[in-house]
């Protein structure tokens, strides 16, 4: 026992460590799966928990886990870009001599023919679960892991707008004018979970989660004109916020081979980012979206089982998220400036997953698994402008993973790879330019579980 208390502070102090690199934009900016099980089923599992890092998705599923740990880490490599092309007015060129300038002048990305690759392409993200067996029917479990995805670093390109002074157009450094450009969102949960069985197939949990999240912008300054709060709209450093919610589940079996599961978690209410109440709508307010899923697992042989899941993702309940940026041309002076009650946002919509995986057991020390998730992305072609900050554009997720008994306890390995996928809008801030925003990505993860 004293040896797993040590791997249980020592697993806590990693990812504490780790939190302000923590970033896993796969389906828009939740993770395609948890626990490296999950992960090798391109996140299917709620039907079928495996791990004492189930209850990120299904809480129901940690009583049958019995007492043990698990402890990994992935490697997270996101690959992000953003090209634009055209310009309405090139530097140099007066104010006077472009229609409707001012005040309706442009606000170009680049120069004309522009593209950047973001900076930060790899991640470090641990994580670990631990799990009491309090009698035959009931357990409490501790899980701990990361999210996060609102993730760019933009050091080159520039910006071409107006320059009042000069009467002129001009074109300064920065991907907005304004030097390096980037957002970074890093999310960190633990979750409390006590599970009961109530038949000897079928159970179910709940989860006390604490939510901590860190958020930091820069390159933002061009953008004081549209903001309620121009001092608080950019280079503010890292700015945190706590938040405490539940997450619910039940699971079990329907008939001999077929399970069934479910799990919904309400909209978390978090901190204000008081440092960024100048950017985010409702004065820096970041609540985590309420996710809903669903999930079947069928042993379709004695050693194979295919899994499907479900999951519904509400991007729509957090303003800061969904806002559009219409905003801020038809209500700003007002509450649609960034900040505002109304103000801009990203423009993020809801999002369905559905993920497939298949896994079966080769003998008594390997099993293998695969699987393939779809959604559709949630950024809009009119929201391209601020995405550049956020192009969390990945629909297809293809996985593969494996488990390896050794000794006491056991070797999880999962893979990933999520390709590219973009999307293509024009400039609000300037119709003659088209913004295509790009992304793909690949993952390895590896931990070790061993019961006690």
């Amino acid at each position: 026992m004293k040896y797993s208390k040590r791997v249980c502070g020592a697993a806590l102090a990693s990812i504490a460590i780790a939190v302000p690199g923590m970033v896993h934009a796969t389906n828009g900016y939740f993770t395609h799966g948890t626990s490296i099980k999950e992960k090798g089923l391109a996140g299917a599992g709620t039907a079928l928990s495996q791990d004492t890092l189930s209850a990120a998705n299904n809480p129901a599923g940690m009583v049958w886990q019995g007492a043990g740990y698990d402890i990994g880490g992935s490697l997270f490599n996101p690959n992000r870009s953003y090209s634009a092309r055209g310009i309405a007015a090139p530097a140099g060129t007066p104010l006077s001599a472009i229609p409707g300038c001012p005040p309706q002048c442009p606000f170009s990305v680049g120069n004309g023919n522009q593209s950047v690759d973001s900076g930060s392409e790899l991640f470090l993200i641990p994580q670990f679960g631990y799990n009491w067996q309090l009698d035959e029917v009931s357990s409490v479990g501790v899980s701990v892991y990361g999210r996060g995805g609102l993730n760019t670093d933009y050091d080159g390109g520039v910006a071409t707008l107006p320059d009042p002074g000069s009467g002129n157009m001009v074109e300064l450094n920065g991907t907005f004018g304004a030097g390096s450009t980037g957002v970074d969102l890093a999310q960190l949960f633990i979750a409390t979970t006590y599970s009961r069985s109530f038949t000897k197939t079928a159970s179910w949990g709940a989860s006390l989660v604490v939510a901590y999240q860190q958020f930091e912008a820069k390159g933002l300054a061009n953008f004081a004109a549209f903001s309620t709060a121009p001092s608080n709209l950019t280079n503010r450093g890292k700015d945190t916020g706590t938040g405490i919610g539940i997450r619910l589940g039940i699971q079990g079996e329907v008939t001999p081979g077929v399970r069934l599961g479910a799990a919904y978690q309400p909209e978390i209410d978090m901190d204000e980012f008081s440092d960024y109440s100048g950017l985010f709508a409702e004065r820096g307010d970041f609540d985590i979206p309420s996710n809903a899923t669903v999930g079947l697992a069928w042993d379709v042989t004695d050693d194979g089982t295919f899994l499907v899941d479900v999951e519904q993702i509400n991007y729509e309940d957090v303003p800061a998220v969904s806002n559009r940026i219409a905003p801020l041309f038809n209500s700003c002076p007002g509450s649609g400036c960034l900040g505002g009650a109304n103000g801009a946002g990203f423009g993020w919509q809801d999002i369905t997953v559905v993920k497939l995986g298949y896994q079966w057991r080769s003998d008594e020390a390997w099993t293998w698994r695969a699987g393939y998730s779809q959604t559709d992305q949630p950024i809009p072609e009119s929201e391209v402008l601020f995405n550049i900050l956020a192009p969390g554009v990945i629909e297809q997720h293809f996985t593969f993973g494996f488990t390896r008994v050794i000794g006491g306890g056991e070797l999880n390995f999962a893979a990933l790879y999520a390709p590219s996928n973009s999307v293509f809008g024009r400039n609000p801030l300037d119709p003659q330019q088209v913004i295509e925003l790009e992304m793909d990505q690949f993952e390895l993860a590896i931990g070790y579980a061993r019961d006690f």
